[in-house]
């Protein structure tokens, strides 16, 4: 473009077209950073919810490991104080002899030949000292954790979504 003179002026259009082009530039390093900071909460969030996990199953590790335990060794002078008045009667109650508490224990683990709960209900009116088929504190624990595990893949599966629209976006 001239001007009176003659000479040639910079074209106001050429210098909107640069200052869209900045701006666009601009917007495009702002969404890049968004989209960064964004990814990077996702992968955090993800992080966490993979040591969440973890420590679920390292928990559920840890309680089937105390169940086993106590199963190998079910019977303890305090388990069968708690459940008998006098040693003596424990003792005819199984029909073991026995000088401790801790040993009369001992045997029925060694054994493992304990009276069926119908024959000891005959016997004795005390509660059986077979295990109960299920813990409910057992049971309780699992829930709970299920209902932790859940609700982590809930959130995974979020993050998952979230990642996927940032993917398409950078596209």
């Amino acid at each position: 473009m001239k001007d009176q003179t003659g000479a040639i002026t910079p074209s106001v259009v050429q210098e909107t077209i640069g200052d869209r082009i900045r701006k666009v530039a601009d917007r495009l390093n702002e969404e890049t950073q968004i989209q960064i900071k964004a990814t990077s909460r996702i992968l955090g969030a993800a992080a966490q919810i993979a040591q969440n996990h973890d420590r679920l199953i390292d928990e559920v590790v840890n309680m089937v490991e105390e169940d086993l335990d106590q199963q190998e060794n079910f019977y303890t002078g305090d388990r069968l104080k708690q459940q008998f008045k006098l040693l003596t009667e424990a003792k005819s109650h199984f029909n073991l002899k026995a000088n401790s508490w801790a040993n009369l224990a001992e045997k029925l683990n060694q054994s493992k030949s304990a009276k069926p709960a119908s024959q000891q209900t005959k016997r004795s009116s005390k509660k059986s000292a077979d295990p109960p088929p299920v813990n409910s504190a057992i049971l309780d624990r699992l829930d709970k954790i299920e209902a932790e595990m859940q609700t982590l893949r809930a959130d995974l599966a979020i993050g998952l979504e979230a990642i996927g629209r940032l993917e398409q976006r950078i596209r």
